[in-house]
């Protein structure tokens, strides 16, 4: 199994080498899904033992101006790759030399990720905010609170033995989230004031955070409570999920 593609410029190679280094910033290791119209980053560690899950979808026609699969089965028309988007990161430093970049192609099959439906989802404030933000509390604690509700409030907590800190952010918003009949859910019955909260490793927020390199047009988060969070980072082609499983 082959596949061949073509940057179609500079400003592409760019943009392809920053979503690269955020990747590489949340992981040392994941799949990459090849197939005739996408390109998918996945990393799905085991949320038993406190792994995160990443999901990063690019459209093909977005940076590739001619892009070709060989020796794919019909039905299938996709291939999976064992990637280390650091040494891919390197690689594309040097694309302009021509230089091959090899990756060892793998029989893995990744498991398709989705999330729950019973959780609170709000925008999230600007993320150089909350990185700042962040970057504070993980002094004081390995672990911190994320908790919002359906007003559009949000709160990042640390509560020890010694010390509690909250910072409080207000008016972000809730995205309207479409059921499996295509209606749009509602917030009927429910306690709009009520807070769904995880609890989550720092430094995993901190990774994603700190390695944001495509400025997204759009962040949001979903809580699960006590279960998991999930954060999406959208920007215009690219969509990047990640997932961070609550601490007991």
């Amino acid at each position: 199994m082959r596949f061949r593609a073509k940057i179609v410029d500079l400003a592409c190679l760019n943009h392809f080498s920053r979503i690269i280094n955020t990747i590489a910033r949340l992981t040392k290791s994941c799949i990459l899904r090849l197939t005739v119209c996408k390109l998918y980053f996945i990393l799905s560690d085991k949320v038993a033992n406190g792994g995160a899950s990443m999901w990063c979808e690019l459209s093909q026609g977005n940076f590739f101006d001619e892009f070709q699969m060989e020796g794919v089965a019909a039905e299938h028309n996709e291939i999976y790759l064992e990637l280390v988007p650091e040494n891919l990161s390197r690689a594309l430093k040097t694309a302009q030399s021509a230089k091959a970049v090899k990756i060892k192609l793998t029989n893995k099959h990744c498991p398709c990720l989705r999330v729950a439906v019973e959780l609170v989802s709000i925008y999230l404030p600007v993320l150089k905010t909350m990185k700042s933000v962040v970057e504070r509390m993980k002094n004081l604690s390995n672990f911190i609170v994320i908790e919002a509700n359906l007003s559009g409030e949000m709160n990042l907590k640390i509560e020890t033995d010694l010390v509690s800190v909250t910072t409080h952010f207000k008016d972000l918003g809730n995205p309207p989230w479409a059921s499996e009949d295509g209606c749009q859910s509602s917030a009927q019955g429910r306690d709009l004031e009520s807070m769904a909260d995880a609890c989550i490793d720092i430094k995993k927020l901190q990774q994603l955070l700190a390695g944001q390199q495509v400025n997204p047009t759009k962040a949001l988060c979903n809580i699960v409570c006590k279960r998991i969070v999930h954060f999406i980072l959208l920007h215009e082609e690219v969509s990047l999920q990640y997932f961070i499983p609550a601490i007991a």
